[in-house]
């Protein structure tokens, strides 16, 4: 155990000094130029964090998620797209770990092994959001083996710079499937890189299949179990995942409110010294603790059940989603308002942030979602 405590403090060290020295000076300029950093990207890579959750034997130290979050929301203080580029990787690796055979296993972890690899998961479509049961891609099995995949992603995270996708596509009209379709799948093409308001450097876009070939070792798990793979494996993942970045998000813009309402004056008084000013950043940090300490209670259960979760926490999982989401929507707003006229000014770093964190209402299962999951597990029995 003491082992394991060092590890997971001298892994949260290096985080905290590559956030420091390497990511916040960027992060204005990935916001301005919407770009994709690769050399941000390459430093995660360097450091073992791209390989965090793969099995020792491939490299990896089998992270669990309580520390892939810590790792998330300590990135995401620096900036949001590193925090959904591990979110989408580290997703991928975890879904093939607990469901693919040994022969797809080896192969899949020892690609990731080499360079800074990162993969895609590919499930909404333009006519299929949160209800993945209505999406359309499909997949037919090949008479000379394999399977053909047609059909358009839209949102796909790390887009058109992914080494693998994980797509989710019917195989018949009332089963889905999961295959591991590497980037240079004949078939696959790139579509259009979204324009998006906040998350700028993300490469958001569409992956269009148009009778894409992969071999009969792309389908992972079983025929059908693609439902099975989202609703007992991806939901699980949303507390370490979009819920994590959202307590960097939210710390970050506190932090950046706390050392205005320091500096700036008015009326010969600093801002903080009034009292209307000190009680939004008392609130700020009271909402942000107990999402904080929500989340890390969820992640503890998530890792004690794992792979399959009890009701009651993926009920958490929801919780842990939502309110952390919600709260650093309000965090973030009231930071702008701190920082009044200059809060809207893109010069200051809360204007971002606030950006950033509308969208995480929205992905991995709208907030109105988790409510429903949240209530539905209230209602059970």
């Amino acid at each position: 155990m003491i082992a394991e405590q060092t590890l997971e403090q001298d892994i949260l060290e290096v985080v905290k000094r590559i956030t420091e020295e390497k990511i916040i000076p960027r992060a204005a300029e990935v916001d301005k130029t919407d770009q994709f950093p690769h050399d941000l990207v390459q430093i995660l890579g360097e450091n073992g964090l791209l390989t965090m959750s793969l099995p020792e034997e491939y490299g990896g130290i089998n992270a669990n998620s309580a520390l892939l979050s810590k790792v998330i929301e300590e990135l995401s203080r620096g900036l949001t797209m590193m925090g959904t580029t591990m979110l989408s990787t580290h997703t991928v690796i975890r879904m093939v770990s607990m469901v693919a055979r040994e022969e797809q296993k080896e192969k899949f972890f020892k690609t990731m092994t080499s360079g800074h690899k990162l993969c895609a998961i590919c499930i909404t479509e333009p006519h299929a959001g949160s209800d993945a049961r209505s999406l359309s891609t499909s997949a037919k099995k090949n008479p000379n083996g394999g399977y053909i995949l047609n059909g358009t992603k839209i949102f796909v995270t790390l887009a058109q710079v992914a080494e693998y996708y994980l797509v989710f596509a019917k195989t018949n009209p009332d089963e889905m499937s999961a295959f591991l379709v590497h980037k240079d799948s004949p078939g696959l093409k790139y579509g259009k890189i979204e324009d998006k308001m906040g998350l700028h450097g993300s490469m958001t876009g569409d992956i269009i299949l148009e009778d894409c070939l992969v071999d009969d070792d792309a389908l992972i798990g079983e025929i059908g179990q693609g439902w099975q793979i989202l609703a007992e494996l991806g939901n699980a993942m949303r507390s370490w995942g979009a819920a994590s970045i959202a307590l960097g998000i939210a710390q970050s813009a506190l932090d950046h409110a706390v050392a205005y309402a320091k500096e700036r004056k008015q009326f010969n008084k600093r801002l903080g010294d009034f009292q209307a000013l000190r009680f939004m950043l008392a609130d700020c940090a009271m909402q942000l603790e107990a999402a904080r300490c929500l989340v890390r209670e969820t992640n503890r259960r998530v890792d004690l059940e794992a792979p399959k979760c009890s009701y009651e926490t993926m009920a958490m999982v929801s919780m842990s989603k939502c309110f952390a989401t919600d709260m650093a929507m309000k965090v973030t707003t009231d930071a702008v308002q701190i920082f009044g006229g200059y809060g809207y000014i893109r010069e200051y770093p809360v204007e971002r942030l606030m950006r950033d964190a509308k969208v995480f209402q929205i992905l991995d299962g709208s907030n109105q979602v988790q409510r429903m999951i949240i209530g539905s597990n209230l209602m059970r029995g």
